[in-house]
Formats: structure tokens, sequence, C-alpha cells
């Protein structure tokens, strides 16, 4: 894990507190003072949930300072890269494309070169057949008749591929899904990829520490609107 870059964010503390010193007095003691020390979730956890909320919500003023961040808390090179492909489908091409120009700057100073990336076409994790046969005749069912399109590119290329991708651990790319569903205010998809997480070994902990960390990084009404169904689906996996 590398120390040795300087992280610089679009602004400076200094910068906040021209204009809000109140805001400069958060920042400092709340954030980077406490939230970021807290325990119950690490430091490589809490940079693949800010990263994933930045990039759904396309806040391209703090991605610089928090991909150096994650890089040095132990997200590997492959892992960001992994993760903003991973974004594309769930937040849009074009947020994507806003967090490929902001990592490729910090790529190149920090000298990551393409072998550390992952293959376009890598050798894919098993796909649970029996699993995603529930899953693909279920939203068949369901919507079928309403875009055919979606229907067929939600099993062929998410479901039988990008979920697939070896770039991501199965629990960390459930990870960054969740928290880009919550800093997009995407509730009704949470119900089914939080518990998908949890299958995929995010704890109850964790889950609920992620809701803490992006409560600052997409604000209290996303986490709070997203709540009640965490809430639910932590009721229904009891016992």
């Amino acid at each position: 894990m590398s120390t040795s870059h300087t992280h610089r964010p679009a602004l400076t503390l200094d910068d906040v507190r021209s204009v809000s010193p109140a805001l400069a007095s958060y920042t400092q003691k709340t954030i980077l003072d406490d939230l970021w020390k807290r325990t119950e979730l690490s430091p490589r956890d809490r940079s693949i949930v800010t990263i994933s909320a930045l990039i759904a919500r396309n806040q391209t003023v703090g991605m610089p300072y928090y991909i150096n961040l994650a890089l040095d808390s132990g997200v590997s090179p492959g892992e960001v890269s992994g993760a903003i492909t991973h974004l594309a489908f769930y937040s849009g091409w074009s947020n994507a494309f806003a967090a490929v120009e902001i990592a490729r700057d910090i790529f190149a100073e920090r000298g990551i070169l393409f072998d550390r990336l992952p293959a376009a076409l890598p050798d894919l994790l098993p796909l649970d057949e029996e699993g995603e046969s529930r899953r693909a005749a279920a939203v068949h069912a369901s919507f079928g008749d309403i875009s055919p399109g979606v229907v067929h590119y939600t099993a062929e290329i998410l479901f039988k591929n990008l979920w697939l991708r070896p770039d991501l651990a199965p629990r960390d790319r459930s990870l960054v899904t969740v928290s880009a569903l919550v800093a997009m205010g995407q509730v009704a998809q949470i119900t089914y990829h939080l518990g998908r997480a949890m299958d995929n070994g995010l704890t109850r902990e964790h889950a609920s520490e992620a809701l803490t960390q992006l409560a600052f990084h997409c604000g209290w009404p996303c986490v709070f609107s997203a709540m009640p169904v965490v809430k639910e689906v932590f009721a229904s996996r009891r016992g």
C-alpha cells in the first residue's frame, strides 16, 4: 500500500473555510477525524463505498482525493477499474466516462500501467445456473412483454458476464452496487441487491456502517429513504 502520494482535492480546507467556516469545521472534525476512523468498516471498504457513491452521482469534484485515498487504503487499480466498469451499467456510461477521465490521470501519476488493469475478456467466475435461471424466469415473466431488449441484456450481459468478472470479488461488487443504489435514491432495487450482497458475504454490521458512510457522501435524505428497505431485508434474514 503506497502512502507516498499527496492527495490533492479540488478544494482545500482553506478554500472551504473562506466561504463556510462551519462546513470546513464539520469536514475536519466529523468526516476526516471521526467518520473515516470508525472501526465498524475498514478504510478499504469505506473507500469502495465512497467512490461508488461519487461515480453514481457524477460528483467529480471529490474523485481525485477519494480515488487516491482508495488506492492508499488497499483498493487495487484493478478494483478501481472494475468499479468504474460496473457502475457504467448501474449509473450510466457518461458517469463512468467522467470517472475514467479522473482515474486516467491518477493512474498516470502513480505509474499504473495497462498490465495492472483487468482484461477486457477475462476468464469468468462460475455461474450459479439454478439461481440465475430462477432470476431470469422471474424477470421475463414480469417484464418480457414490456421490454424484451432490457430483459435480454439483463441476463446475457449483466448477470452472465458483468457480475462474473473477476476484477471485483462478488462481495465487493455487491457493495459497489448497493452503495450506488442508495446514492442514487433507487430504493426499489435495494431489496434484491442487498440480499445478494449478504449472500455474497457482506455482513449486517458492514451494511449498516456503509449507510453511515453514505449519509455524509450522498446526503441524509438518500440514506433515510433507503433505511426502511434495509430494515426489511435485515428482518427477513433473522434466524
